[in-house]
This record gives C-alpha cells, structure tokens and sequence, in this order.
C-alpha cells in the first residue's frame, strides 16, 4: 500500500541517494557511456534506416514461430516503410511523434513523451484496404545497463530513460520490443535481457464500450442530478416561504444545501469547538499539498536530481512528515465521540442505542465512498487521456473489480493488500475504532477517572505492542528494512492496532473536557507560556526529530531509537493538539484561536469529507493528462497544489449536493428518533436541543471521521436540523 513517507522516499529520493549524488554532482559518465548515449539520441532515425526492408523474422522473437497477429504486424510495418519511401505525410507523422533520448540526462531527465496526440490520431487507408491505426508506447531503456553495471544499487529499476514510439496498432509490445533491441545491439553492442516496451503503457485512440457498471454509474449519477435540479428548481420558483418547504426536497436542494455550506456562524457558543473548524481544515489542506508533492516527483521532471538537494533540506521534512495530518483525524473523531457522546449519556441516565449508532455512521459515510469507487473506477478513465493516464501514482483502480466491496465493509485494511481507493484506508482504520467507542464510553462513563485509567492502560499497551514490532521485527520507515515495503508499511501504518493512539489520546481529551464542563479554569501567564512552549516542542519534534536521518543523508538511525520515535510520536502529536484546542477553548489561545477559529474555515470543514475522497482523483487527472516535460521546485508544486486543490473543493461541492446531502437528509426522514422535530423556540443554550441532544443526535455529530464539524454540527446534517440549530444557537 502507497504511503506518503515511503512514496517520497522510493521514487523520489532513493533515486538520487542511490546514485549517490551531491548537490551539482549529476551522473557521473565516462566518454565512452556519453557516446553510447549519444547513438542512441535519434532512435527514430535510426530505427527505420535499419528496418528499411522488415522482415518477419525481425518481427518474432528468437525461439516463437510467427502468429496472424505478427503477419498482420508485418504487413502493416511493411506499408509503414513503404510510406516513407514515397514520402506520404501519415508515415512521417509516425516518426515524428517518437520520443528521443532526452536532453539533460545529467540533470536527471529521463523522460521524453514525444507528441502522444499526433501518434494516436494517426488513421491511414493504405492500398491493400486496411486501416492503419497509430499506437503509441513508452519504451524504456534501462540506464544501468548502458552505462554498464553498478549504478543504482537495489534501485537500479527505477533509473530507465523512457522514450515515446509509434508504431500501427497491428503491433503488440512483443513485437517492438523485439525490434528495438535489435536496433540497441546493433548500434551500441548492447544485448538487453530485461524488456523495453510493456503493453501496459501502450495506447490507441481506441477506447472500450462502456461496461454495465459504467453504464450503472452515469445513470446514478445523471438520476441524483436530476432529483437535485428538480428539487431545487421547486425550492427557487414554487416555494416562496422556506419554512413550508417539504423535507424530502429540502434533503435534495442545492439552494438549500449551498445555504448550509456558506452560512457561517460568528456567534461564540460555549458548546462549540470552533478552533476544530481551522485544524480539520489546515490537515486537509497538508494531506493534499503532500500528495501533490508525490505527483510533482514522480511527474516527467527535467531536473529529478535536484529532488535530491530539495530532500535535504527542513522543507521536506513537513512534507514527509504530512501523515500527522492523519494523526489530526483520529484526535479530532475520538475526542468528538467522547466529549459529545457523554454530553449525551449524562442527560440520557448512561443509555446509548448502540446499534442505531452504528447503523447511522455506516448510512453516513457509505453513499459518498460508493459514489467515490463508481467515480474512480468508471468515471475518471472517461475525464482524461495522455501518455501516463492511467500509469500514474494511485490510479491502478483495475483493482477496483475485485476488491471494491472490502471498501464498503471498512475492512480492507486487514481484507486485501490491493485496496480499491488506496486512502481509504484512514475510513477503514476509523470505523473499526468507532466499533470500539460504545464500549470504552461506558467504561468511563460508570467508573469515571477508573475508567479513562483503564483506557489510559489501553492506550500505553498499543503503544508498547508497536514499539515491540518495530524492535523484533526490524522495521523502519527510514532505513528500508524489515520484510518489503508492502509488508511492514501495512503493519505499522494501516492496522488498526498501530494506528489507535491518536484517536484513544483525543478520546481521553474528550473525557477531560467533558469533566470540566461548565467549570471556570484560571492558568497564570507563567503556565499558559508552559503549555505553549511544550505544545509546540512536542508538535516541532514531530516533525524535524528525523531531519539528519534516512537513505538519502549521511546518517541512519538505530531501530530502538527509530521505533522509540515511531510509537512515542503517535501520542506526542495530540497531546500537543490537545493543549492548542484546551488554550482556545478557555480563552489562552490569543493568534492561535483567532485563526484557527476563523468563520472563513467552516464551508472547507463542512466539505472535507468530499475533498478528501476526491482530491486524488483530481490530482491524479491532471496528472494523467501531461504531455510535456515538467520541471520540480518548491514554487511548481505550489501551482500546482492550487490548481488541484481548487478543482477538488469544487467537485467535492457537487458531490455535497448531489450525494451526501440528500443521503443525509432522506436518512434523517427514515431513522426512528432521527425525523425532524417540530420548530423549538428560542432557547437559552444550556438548555437548548444544541446542549442536550439525543444520544443518536449526539452520535450523529461525532460520527464523521475527516469531516465532523464540532460538536455543535455535523456536515451531514440535513438542513431542516441545521436550520433549526442555527436558530436556537
């Protein structure tokens, strides 16, 4: 499974600390590997200069008697060069959509796309009556073996020139692969075992029939979009008093939902977390800005070894170091599923309806992530075309047809290693501690300080258990040991069991809060800059702890210290939280509050949900469709990041509207204790319906893991019920 730290470090860093290169260092060739290189600098040219007169057996593979597709290959690369000798203009376009060996390989260029649409677009007729159609492939000449051998270490395959060929559709990879080796051992003596051209990275302007999922997925998108024009068109001209407005069309209203989303509260409410609204916001935005850092490094860059400069500097490390973000997450839906969950129970005499609990946050999250999987899976290879569409750092969403219904069942971080939406695995992780929640509410709930001891017992022993597999196991994120990648980053990333200190820190905090209700705290100036001081050296040593250590410096860290970072870390990070939301809470939060309480995060906060189910399928779009050279700084992945950033805010908005809206709005009609209430009047707030609700209101609230919005709202509210707590706050 892709994580972020691993990402960067496989495919952007280890490149360049393989080659072991400084700074201004580059590729350190001798004259005889440059003029290798060199030959191969106009492969086209050179390609058909030898292929003038094909032959069959230059088609096949040595040891393979010929197929009809090889005859058919023939034929129509024998119309190929036939073209070029008469000089017809469609030939000429074949060759001069080829890549080359790129300008600049010293600097890290190993990419060159040629021209992907003047490849594909190709159509001839030829004589014969057949239609010669263009293919277009990425060929990889693989480095290491051409400068000869040693370079690159266990990250040899990583360091390929790519190049664009053209060739007539008829052709399969085999078929070029087996001439354009033919053509490297003639030029450079160079015999390649390992493959240049995969069918994987080949494309036609051919494009398959829609299958009956796609075909499911844009009627359901197309009925939902029609509900909700229908709906909002009979709220805007048939409706004049919003109050009359019937429920059913309220839950489909764009008006209304859009009114929802940027209606914003200024009002100070005891009841409310307003500084949660600025965190979930700046997490969402850390999370995206580093996954876009994943698709900058990984993008056709002409500089790729200033990514090892970049990666020695600070910068980088709050980067890497965006799975915090995550950790944000987890504190802020375990602090909101205790500290309003026992609001609650305290009201209610300890009862708690468990399963309509449960059953409200599997109807809360799942119409989004289905409506996420139908989009990823059907809809995003209809967005886009390019020469990495689809070859691109998330997007292998063929695993989706197998693997789609682990996602819904939120266990598909323990189901499969090939997951359908790689980043769902944060949903997984938070429903199966939601599952947990009741449990430990009740324990601290009858026994009190006892009971978050026993959770506080809880949280020490998870850690001590991943400090233990880290140290028995020889796991590190930094190093590159232990059993594979895929192995030790599920087990210490996506597993529940190492990944629920946050969430128990945050449920503790809840608690903590909880007991204090209603009580007038006084810290002393000294103690309020004590808890700021230890706030932000814990959350700074987060993140720059691991500065001087990894694969690409000069230093490695033990496993026990590693593992002593890794486990320690994961409390260190909330505790620090837990004091910023305590300190805007009680009035010590000065800057901090001001920002963090903004009533310009709350419409980010109401969509974060949608944004972060969305976002890659954004960034992966707009990855997917490059067709020329790129080039990697700081101030590029910027633009970057507000391109991307931009367009997945707004298709989160529609989805809001289309999906999770309505689906929360028709959930509240259907819910025993959840139809709407008669219009309350206004009322003081600690006797409001915002200061007592229900324990399946309460639920609701706390239920959402990237997008609860305090414990005053919830971003699936429907906007009968926020309507009416707009009203009574």
């Amino acid at each position: 499974m892709v994580k972020l730290t691993l990402v960067l470090l496989l495919f952007g860093l280890a490149i360049a600390s393989a080659l072991d290169l400084g700074p201004a260092q580059g590729l350190e060739l001798d004259a005889e590997d440059y003029q290798k290189l060199n030959k191969l600098r106009h492969l086209s040219e050179e390609f058909f200069t030898h292929y003038r007169n094909v032959t069959i057996e230059d088609l096949v593979p040595e040891g393979r008697l010929p197929t009809v597709s090889d005859l058919l290959c023939y034929a129509e690369f024998a119309q190929l060069t036939a073209g070029l000798a008469t000089g017809s203009l469609w030939s000429y376009r074949m060759i001069d959509s080829w890549g080359s060996i790129p300008a600049g390989i010293l600097k890290g260029h190993f990419k060159d796309l040629g021209h992907y649409d003047e490849c594909v677009a190709i159509e001839q007729t030829v004589a014969s009556g057949s239609t010669v159609v263009g293919k277009y492939c990425l060929a990889s000449l693989p480095l290491t073996d051409l400068i000869g051998g040693g370079v690159g270490g266990g990250f040899s395959n990583l360091l390929n020139i790519q190049s664009a060929v053209c060739f007539p559709a008829s052709c399969s990879a085999t078929n070029m692969d087996t001439l354009l080796k033919r053509v490297v051992k003639q030029l450079i003596g160079l015999e390649l075992t390992s493959s240049m051209v995969s069918e994987s990275t080949c494309k036609t302007a051919e494009r398959e029939e829609y299958d009956a999922v796609t075909i499911f997925a844009i009627v359901f998108f197309s009925v939902f979009g029609g509900l909700v024009v229908l709906a909002t068109l009979y709220d805007y001209f048939l409706c004049e008093d919003q109050k009359k407005l019937p429920a059913i069309v309220k839950a489909f209203s764009a008006r209304a939902n859009s009114r929802f989303i940027f209606t914003v509260s200024t009002k100070s409410n005891p009841n409310v977390v307003e500084c949660l609204h600025g965190l979930r916001g700046m997490s969402l935005i850390w999370v995206c800005y580093g996954h876009d850092y994943l698709i900058g490094i990984t993008s056709p860059n002409i500089n790729l070894y200033d990514v090892y400069t970049w990666a020695k500097t600070p910068y980088m490390e709050i980067i890497q170091e965006g799975v915090f973000a995550v950790d944000t997450f987890f504190f802020i839906s375990g602090l909101l599923v205790a500290m309003v969950a026992l609001r609650a129970m305290e009201k209610s005499k300890g009862k708690l309806n468990i399963p309509l609990m449960y059953l409200h946050r599997y109807l809360r999250l799942t119409p989004v992530v289905a409506a996420s999987i139908l989009l990823y899976w059907k809809i995003l290879p209809l967005l886009g075309d390019g020469p990495l569409f689809g070859n691109w750092n998330f997007d292998n969403y063929a695993t989706c047809d197998e693997n789609w219904y682990w996602t819904l069942l939120y266990i598909q971080n323990y189901a499969t290693h090939q997951q359908c939406l790689v980043h769902t695995w944060y949903l997984a992780i938070d429903m199966q501690l939601y599952i947990l929640g009741p449990f430990l509410l009740l324990i601290v709930y009858k026994w009190g300080k006892k009971g978050a001891a026993v959770v506080l017992l809880i949280t020490l022993g998870f850690v001590a258990y991943l400090f233990s597999v880290m140290v028995i196991n020889d796991y590190s994120l930094l190093n590159g040991t232990g059993g594979g990648p895929n192995e030790y980053t599920e087990d210490l990333s996506h597993y529940t069991h190492n990944r629920t200190s946050g969430w128990l820190v945050g449920f503790l905090f809840g608690f903590f809060l909880h007991s204090i209700r209603g009580k007038d705290i006084k810290l002393s100036r000294p103690a309020v800059w004590l808890g700021w001081i230890t706030s932000l050296a814990l959350l700074f040593t987060c993140i720059f702890a691991m500065y001087p250590y990894g694969t690409f410096k000069s230093k490695t860290i033990p496993i026990l210290n590693e593992a002593f970072y890794v486990s320690l870390s994961r409390v260190a990070w909330p505790l620090g939280l837990s004091w910023v939301v305590f300190a805007c809470m009680k009035g010590y939060g000065g800057l901090a509050n001001s920002f963090l309480s903004s009533p310009l995060w709350q419409p980010l906060s109401k969509l974060s949900f949608c944004t972060y189910m969305g976002h890659l399928m954004i960034q992966n779009l707009n990855g997917g469709r490059t067709r020329v050279n790129t080039y990697f700084s700081n101030y590029d992945i910027m633009l970057r990041f507000w391109q991307d950033f931009g367009f997945s805010v707004l298709l989160a908005y529609v989805m809001y509207i289309l999906i999770e809206a309505p689906c929360g709005g028709v959930e509240s009609l259907l819910l025993p204790n959840r139809r709407p209430a008669p219009q309350p009047k206004v009322l003081p707030a600690e006797t409001s319906p915002e200061a007592n609700p229900s324990p399946v209101d309460v639920e609701k609230r706390a239920a959402d893991p990237i997008a609860p919005l305090n414990e005053g709202a919830s971003a699936s509210a429907p906007p009968l019920e926020i309507k009416t707590e707009l009203q009574t706050n």
